[in-house]
């Protein structure tokens, strides 16, 4: 028999529909799970076990009474720690961070909560959320499920490696440049960044998004139908719109794919993320898509136009703050941050104008095309204890020239496993479709989903 914390979101509602198990029951199995984890992969912050029994056990008694709240009362969930819950610090996974309680839920955590979702614990972040990796001046370092002396990516690190390590179903992360995809790729679940405004954030900013970090595709669009509810503190979010986010099938014939692969600069496309995003090319082909390889959207000019922009960005932040508070920031981001200081205000007004020429590149690629398949990461895997693949301050982005532009350019993007290297380590493929195009490419990936094949099974806490 399947463990209560290996089921999905969807599977849990329909046994507490069917009275087979409670809400309660599903927390302790999965308060149980992570106990056996945490010490070894360090995912979470501000763990809260006795508030979410109190919370589990309300669901408990309203599901006995057949009045649940909401459609995702009594499902377990975790979030990011940027992303404010009511009564928590935000720390920004910085040791420079003062800690205060936030006065609010953030409309993220505000709409799970209605729903009746148990949140547990938030999960944690890199320095400012600026690295795709596990390692913070202010929580311990995190690591990857799959092997422990591998990094989860990031920013939104904890929860991908919460995700892979069963800390149940949900799980909620942000991204401004690859940081719910980065991690999903690397920890071998699913992640969907949509379009910017889909879901509404506090506070907004130019790329910044929330999305779902869930193990089946069935339970990303289950979270979407909950987060892209309306929320009037975002000036950027989007119209509500009438979606039907279960409705998942879709007939692939005739759909018109991108194969995107060699970029020409950035980290060089390792050959086992190159035969990966290929086999996902070639199952949407075999299924009666027609597939033909495209250029990319972004250039090393635009790249580092836009490390440009973000180093003057967080130099503004660190430079507000004493010396002796700057200096408890993790000396990598301080390193690149600092760079900042150096560029003139053209240099920045240019860097940040790389974000309308992806944005054009992008609309050009998309006119005539549904969707493009790429890789997320070019690389496999990288040490735990390292900031990026490359571990270069001054050259930061050479690992997220597959999922930056998305951001930039607004369309939706999702990262779903394709497959394992040698060793059994998990690689990403990255589905990309047109702005607002969300559930359509939340249909894709439940149809790679279905072509894919059966998945190795997910790791198992060490022993010791």
């Amino acid at each position: 028999m399947t463990a209560l914390r290996e089921l999905s979101a969807v599977e849990l509602l329909a046994g507490y529909h069917g009275k087979e198990f409670s809400p309660s029951e599903v927390l302790e199995d999965v308060l149980a799970h992570v106990a056996k984890w945490e010490p070894h992969i360090h995912a979470l912050y501000a763990f809260d076990p006795d508030g979410a029994r109190v919370v589990a056990k309300a669901s408990t008694e309203r599901w006995r009474k057949g009045e649940p709240i909401g459609s995702l009362d009594g499902v377990p969930i975790t979030i990011k720690e940027n992303i404010a819950t009511k009564g928590v610090p935000v720390p920004l996974g910085a040791a420079t961070t003062t800690l205060t309680p936030a006065p609010v839920d953030a409309p993220q955590a505000a709409r799970v909560r209605e729903a009746g979702a148990v949140i547990f614990s938030k999960t944690t972040m890199p320095d400012y959320g600026m690295l795709s990796s596990g390692l913070s001046s202010f929580h311990p370092l995190t690591r990857n499920p799959w092997d422990v002396r591998m990094n989860p990516g990031g920013s939104s690190a904890g929860a991908g490696a919460a995700g892979a390590a069963g800390y149940g179903p949900l799980h909620l992360g942000t991204d401004i440049g690859g940081s719910v995809r980065l991690p999903a790729c690397w920890c071998g679940i699913v992640a969907l960044k949509p379009s910017l405004g889909r879901v509404p954030i506090d506070p907004p900013y130019v790329g910044r998004v929330t999305g779902p970090m869930t193990r089946t595709v069935d339970d990303a669009a289950l979270l979407m139908s909950v987060l892209s509810q309306p929320d009037s503190r975002d000036g950027m979010s989007l119209p509500p719109a009438d979606i039907d986010w279960p409705a998942l099938d879709v007939s692939l014939k005739g759909k018109r794919i991108g194969l995107m692969l060699d970029l020409g600069f950035g980290d060089k496309l390792e050959d086992e993320v190159r035969a990966t995003a290929k086999f996902a090319a070639h199952a949407f082909e075999s299924a009666g898509a027609s597939v033909r390889e495209v250029s990319g959207v972004i250039t090393r000019e635009t790249l580092d136009g836009l490390d440009a922009f973000w180093r003057a960005r967080s130099w503004d932040d660190l430079s507000r703050l004493s010396p002796e508070v700057r200096a408890k920031a993790l000396p990598y981001i301080y390193q690149w941050a600092e760079g900042g200081a150096k560029l003139s205000g053209v240099d920045v007004l240019r860097g940040f104008n790389a974000t309308m020429t992806i944005r054009a590149a992008a609309a050009q690629l998309f006119a005539d095309l549904d969707y493009v398949i790429s890789p997320v990461s070019p690389v496999v895997k990288f040490r735990a204890e390292l900031a990026a693949p490359r571990n270069d301050p001054q050259k930061p982005f050479e690992h997220i020239i597959y999922t930056v532009p998305w951001n930039m350019a607004e369309n939706p993007a999702a990262s779903i496993n394709g497959g394992y290297d040698a060793d059994g380590f998990p690689i990403g493929v990255q589905i990309i479709g047109r702005r607002f195009d969300d559930l359509g490419v939340l249909r894709m990936a439940k149809a790679f989903e279905s072509l894919r094949g059966p998945q190795k099974p997910w790791p198992a806490p060490p022993k010791d």
